[in-house]
Formats: C-alpha cells, structure tokens, sequence
C-alpha cells in the first residue's frame, strides 16, 4: 500500500496560498485518480483507490501544517505502511517557481510540516515531493507562504502542479525511483493502468 500525503492549512482563509501546495497537487491526483476525499479519519481527509492493482491512500492532514506528523504516523501504523512507500508533497521556498524536486531522504529543510512527520516517525528516510513557490526577500516569510501566487506566475505554478501530480502517480506505480527518474528528465511519463475507486472512496 502507497501513502501520498499533500500538507496545508484546513480552512478557507487558506485556500490557494502557497503554504497549500501540497493541498492542491493531491487534489490534483484525486482528480487524475477519479476519486473523493469523502472520508475522514487520523485528523485528515482521505480516500483509498486501487491503481496498478496496488491499494493507495490519499491524505490530507487537517491539524494545521506544523503538527501535520500526527496525522502521517495514525494513518502509516494503522495500515502498516513501510516508510519508503510515503510521498510527502510539500511547498518549497528554496526552489523557484516552476520547478519540483524529489528526494527519497533527507532533513526536513526548515519545512515545519515534513519535520513534524520526520518526528513522528522518527526516521528521516521519507520520500518528499517538493515544489516550488519561490521566495521574496522583502516580504516576511510567513506573510509570503500564507500569500497567494503573483498573478504573472500563475500560469507557471499551475504547471508545476499538474507535473507534481503526474510525479506522485509515477511513485505510486514504481515507488521513489521512478519519481526522481521523472524529475530528472528521464522518465517523460507512463502509460495509465485502469483505475477503481474502493467503497467509499
């Protein structure tokens, strides 16, 4: 079984900002996935599908970013869930707009929402996706991650997350590998194995 988690703030004062990137690109894949969040459970929405004959599960923590590793670490021991078969889709300051990054390991990078999964797991050896949201030396950082994009980068951030969504679904189907293949220009895509929604999902 796959975990894809995409981490944000619950709440509409925060839709669209930066800080929910990894909101918008599982909803993304849920779209791609022809599935709902309609159930709720371990502090999030979430729903189960079948992809490539493999049950997946996609989460969306509702306990606010920074406590976010509560939400991860009930739903990874409640279906024994192996580390390594984790993808957390986070935004990133560090890289500019358009562009995402996966790592199969690593620190937490001053993303407040991974360390909060990092801890509870205690193991840095999850994969993320991270993606970019760029950074305003004159705007304070949480001013910045809880605005919303420039409307001149719209159309490029955009992109990034239909590619962040294409990249967490290549993960589900041949694990980190495969992911940082894509991101790295050596896997341009995949053929789509038939999709089923589980019972309500």
């Amino acid at each position: 079984m796959k975990l894809i988690v995409g981490l944000g703030n619950p709440g509409k004062k925060y839709e669209q900002t930066r800080h929910n990137t990894g909101f918008l690109v599982i909803d993304k894949v849920a779209e791609k996935l022809n599935t709902q969040f309609s159930q709720t459970k371990f502090h999030s929405f979430y729903t189960v599908v079948v992809y490539n004959n493999e049950q997946v599960m996609l989460l969306k923590p509702q306990t606010y970013m920074n406590l976010s590793g509560e939400a991860v670490s009930a739903a990874a021991r409640f279906f024994k869930i192996k580390h390594e078969d984790i993808l957390v889709i986070i935004d990133d300051l560090d890289l500019p707009v358009g562009k995402i990054r996966v790592r199969a390991n690593g620190s937490a990078g001053g993303q407040k929402g991974l360390k909060s999964i990092i801890d509870h797991l205690s193991d840095s050896n999850i994969p993320r996706l991270r993606v970019g949201i760029g950074k305003n030396p004159l705007i304070d950082t949480v001013d910045y991650v809880l605005g919303k994009v420039e409307p001149e980068n719209r159309d490029l951030y955009q992109q990034s997350i239909i590619e962040a969504a294409d990249t967490a679904i290549l993960f589900i189907k041949g694990g980190v590998k495969e992911a940082v293949d894509r991101n790295n220009g050596k896997n341009n895509g995949s053929n789509t194995p038939t999709i089923k929604p589980t019972s309500g999902g």
